[in-house]
């Protein structure tokens, strides 16, 4: 779980306008550090399947979004992609 500092920091560097806090850019980079945290804590604790299954709705809900900002807008979804290191499917 992140801390609100953290959550603080991801949403200032990926916000679109000033009181952004839920465009699917700012959703997208929060979910990305939510995995990126699960998946260490997994690599810890293999057998923790609640953690596992939680971290599966975490990135289907990430690729919906994903998908969602594609349709809107290409140039978006591309520079959100290279800006978290993301692989384009």
């Amino acid at each position: 779980m992140l801390k609100p500092e953290e959550k603080e920091k991801i949403i200032q560097k990926y916000k679109i306008h000033n009181k952004d806090t839920g465009s699917p850019e700012v959703q997208v980079a929060l979910l990305t550090e939510e995995i990126k945290r699960l998946l260490s804590h997994l690599k810890k604790h293999p057998k923790d399947l609640h953690s596992k299954r939680g971290l599966l709705k975490m990135i289907v809900k990430r690729r919906k979004l994903l998908r969602f900002l594609k349709e809107e807008s290409v140039r978006r979804y591309n520079a959100l992609v290279k800006k978290l290191g993301l692989k384009k499917r």
